[in-house]
């Protein structure tokens, strides 16, 4: 899976491609520091002119609209191009497996659901990580942001349960999100997701294959179809069962979620000692560090399906291994 990095031919698309994609990121990320800081500004001209009439002008505020517009269209902008490259990245990802596996498919196609592994999860490995793998290192560029940002915000205003301390916000984000994130992952554990999932493809994979057989065989129906198609409902249904189970945990916690800047911020903003401008710089910015640190929670069903691809592929290509030593 990952001869691409390691590999002469596609050295050139994996290591400047990453570079280029990281680099297009940060640049993303620092838009949005620029964003945050622009709330800022806005909310407390909002303030002004609503607490006293006229205080500002109509340049002024039509001004500040257009400097909101400049970054989000940068940002726009920056956001389509990095999708459109790593769309390519990715594909010459999944052409650099592929074309192993077609090296060795005289092997290969004697292990059970070849057609599957080669066709089907290498490209479901290249879409989950498209969008896995950039907002993962996204998460991470934020955290680095805007985690000093929100400690210089919150210095000398009250935080719930935590009074004056400077470090109140972001402690509160870190339990509030690390606690949710154990939970769920626990939970994901207990329920056996990655399990369930990988189950669940092989199943589809055998009846997938007596299907195509069937289309030659006219002695493969319908017993054998039918018995193929009940396993797939049972293993489909206990999935849903056991998803029931995790959502009612995880949509629980992200509707809660919602509330947890302000339940922390209660004291100051009932005190009266910041802005409206300040509070939404606050929020924001809040949101994005728990955003950040709640990646597995928000990620957790995508995570799922992509430790079921990985097994999957570890697994056959382990077997042609085993196939490669024998011989």
């Amino acid at each position: 899976m990952f001869r691409f990095f390691k590999s002469r031919e596609w050295a050139l698309w994996a290591w400047l491609g990453s570079a280029i994609i990281l680099s297009s990121l940060w640049v993303q990320v620092q838009i949005d520091v620029k964003i945050n800081e622009w709330f800022g500004q806005f909310y407390d001209m909002i303030q002004t002119a609503l607490g006293t009439p006229n205080a500002i002008t109509m340049q002024e505020y039509w001004g500040s609209l257009l400097s909101f517009i400049t970054l989000a269209g940068i940002y726009v902008l920056v956001a389509v191009l990095v999708s459109y490259f790593t769309s390519h990245f990715l594909f010459r990802w999944r052409a650099s497996m592929v074309e192993w596996y077609h090296s060795v498919y005289d092997r290969a196609r004697k292990i059970e659901g070849a057609a599957q592994r080669v066709q089907e999860d290498t490209i479901k490995f290249s879409r989950i990580m498209e969008t896995l793998g950039t907002s993962l290192i996204e998460s991470l560029m934020i955290l680095i942001e805007f985690f000093p940002i929100l400690i210089g915000l919150s210095i000398g205003i009250p935080i719930f349960f935590f009074g004056e301390w400077e470090y109140g916000l972001v402690t509160g984000a870190l339990i509030w999100s690390i606690g949710g994130t154990i939970f769920l992952i626990g939970l994901g554990w207990l329920l056996r997701l990655v399990g369930i999932e990988y189950d669940l493809q092989k199943k589809e994979a055998a009846y997938r294959k007596i299907l195509v057989i069937a289309e030659d065989d006219e002695t493969i129906r319908p017993k054998s179809i039918d018995e193929l198609f009940h396993d797939v409902r049972s293993i489909h249904f206990t999935s849903y069962l056991r998803y029931l189970y995790f959502n009612v945990g995880r949509i629980a916690y992200l509707q809660a979620n919602v509330l947890s800047a302000y339940v922390f911020l209660a004291p100051a903003i009932v005190a009266g000692v910041i802005t409206l401008g300040v509070m939404q710089q606050i929020i924001r910015a809040f949101g994005r560090v728990e955003g950040s640190m709640q990646y597995l929670l928000k990620s957790w069903p995508t995570i799922i399906e992509l430790a079921s691809v990985y097994k999957r592929l570890r697994e056959f290509e382990n077997k042609l291994k085993e196939q490669e030593q024998l011989a």
